[in-house]
C-alpha cells in the first residue's frame, strides 16, 4: 500500500508554479520549480523563497516551561533571551539524537519549538513524558506555515511588505503583514543572509504571495527541497536521519556546539561527556571530489591504500563549487586531516576526493 502523503498549505500554488514533487518526511514536497541548480544559484546570488510548513510546531508552557525545556534539551537557554531563538538537540540517555530543531524563546513560561516533520511526534513525546504537572506540550504541527525568505536579497524583499528585517541573527519579531501576523526569524537553512516566516497555517498564501513578486522583480525564484540541500550540504549543515540519528551522537557529527557542557542536566549528558572525554570512535569530515563523479549518501569511503575507513552520510554536486561533495562519518584510527586524499567508491569506481573541514564555502548568515 502506497504511503499516504499529507499536502502543506501551498500546495495548490505549487501545481501553479509547475514544481515537481517527491516525499519527505511523510510529506508532499515541492523539489524543484524551473531546475535545482537555476534555484541554487538565486539563493547564493539574489534571493529565493521554500515553502517548508512541513516542519514540526510545538508550544511548551506553564510555569517555569524554559527551565523545565532546559534540563531536556541540550542546549544553554540560560545563554539567550525572550525574542531569541536556538539551536538545540533532542538527545536520548546514551546521546543519540531524536531530533534537532529550533527554541525561540517566548518568555519564561513559554517557548515555541520547530523539530523536524517526521521527529514531531517523537520530541513532543519525550517531553511530555518528563513535564511535571503545570507544564503542557502541545503539537501544533498544522496550526503553523513556515516560510523561508533566503539571499542576500531577502531583506530587501521583507522590507518591501513592510516587515522588520534589523534583528541580529538567531533572534526574531512578532510582526504584521498587511493585517496578517507573522513571526519573523533571523534563522534560515542556507547559509545566507534570511529569514524565516512563521504565519498561521490558513495564512500561508496570502504571506507567499505577498513576498513572490518582490523575489521575481529582484531576479530571485522559488526554490525547492533540492536546492535547500545542496545549499545545506555547501554549508556542512547536518540533517537528521543522515548527520544526526540516535545511533550518531552530536560528538561525532561536530554539533557539540550546540551543546551546553557546563549545564548541570540535560538528558544524555553523562553518556556525551564521556564520549568527549575519551574522543568519538568516528567523526564528521566534508569530502570534496577531486576526480569526476557525483557522491551520495551510504557510500564507503577508502583510504590511500584503499581500506574503508568511513561512510558517506549525505552527497551532491555543488552548484557553487562545480564539483562533487559529501559529508562521511570517518574513523578516528584513520588518522586523517584536512587535505589527506581519500576516495569513495561508487559503484565498483573510486572516485578520487580530499578531506576537508566544512563549510565548503563561506557563511553569510551574520
Amino acid at each position: 500500500m502506497s504511503e499516504t502523503l499529507i499536502e502543506g498549505p501551498l500546495n495548490a500554488v505549487h501545481v501553479e508554479l509547475g514544481a515537481a514533487f517527491a516525499p519527505f518526511g511523510g510529506w508532499s514536497m515541492p523539489v524543484k520549480y524551473a531546475g535545482t541548480v537555476g534555484e541554487h544559484t538565486a539563493v547564493r546570488e539574489a534571493v529565493g523563497i521554500f515553502d517548508v510548513s512541513h516542519l514540526g510546531k510545538a508550544t511548551v508552557a506553564g510555569p517555569g516551561a524554559k527551565d523545565f525545556v532546559n534540563r531536556v534539551l541540550t542546549a544553554d537557554l540560560g545563554k539567550i533571551h525572550p525574542g531569541k531563538a536556538q539551536y538545540t538537540l533532542c538527545t536520548n540517555e546514551t546521546g543519540g539524537v531524536i531530533d534537532d530543531l529550533i527554541v525561540y524563546y517566548v518568555s519564561d513560561d513559554e517557548l515555541f519549538l520547530v523539530p523536524n516533520a517526521a521527529n514531531t511526534a517523537a520530541v513532543v513525546a519525550h517531553l511530555r513524558e518528563r513535564a511535571p504537572e503545570g507544564i503542557t506540550v502541545t503539537d501544533q504541527h498544522r496550526d503553523y506555515a513556515v516560510l523561508a525568505v533566503q539571499g542576500p536579497k531577502s531583506a530587501e524583499v521583507l522590507q518591501a511588505v513592510g516587515l522588520p528585517t534589523e534583528m541580529e541573527y538567531m533572534a526574531y519579531e512578532d510582526a504584521s503583514l498587511n493585517g496578517t501576523p507573522v513571526r519573523v526569524c533571523r534563522t534560515g537553512y542556507t547559509g545566507e543572509h534570511g529569514y524565516e516566516l512563521i504565519p498561521a497555517w490558513g495564512d500561508a498564501e496570502t504571506v507567499f504571495r505577498a513576498l513572490l513578486p518582490e523575489i521575481t522583480s529582484r531576479g530571485g525564484q522559488p526554490a525547492g527541497l533540492g536546492a535547500r540541500d545542496t545549499l545545506r550540504t555547501e554549508m556542512g549543515y547536518p540533517l537528521h536521519g543522515h548527520e544526526l540519528t540516535v545511533d550518531i551522537t552530536p560528538v561525532q557529527a561536530r554539533a557539540g556546539w550546540a551543546v551546553g557542557w557546563k549545564k548541570p542536566e540535560f538528558v544524555g549528558r553523562e553518556a556525551l561527556l564521556a564520549e568527549k572525554e575519551a574522543g568519538p570512535a568516528r567523526k564528521l569530515w566534508g569530502l570534496r571530489a577531486t576526480g569526476k563523479g557525483v557522491l551520495r549518501a551510504d557510500l564507503t569511503v577508502l583510504s590511500a591504500d584503499g581500506a574503508p575507513i568511513g561512510t558517506t552520510t549525505s552527497g551532491t554536486f555543488s552548484p557553487s563549487l562545480k564539483t562533487g561533495i559529501a559529508l562521511a562519518l570517518i574513523d578516528s584510527a584513520a588518522g586523517v586531516e584536512k587535505g589527506t586524499p581519500v576516495s569513495v567508491d561508487v559503484r565498483g569506481r573510486a572516485i578520487e576526493c580530499e578531506v576537508v573541514l566544512p563549510p565548503f564555502v563561506e557563511a553569510n548568515t551574520k
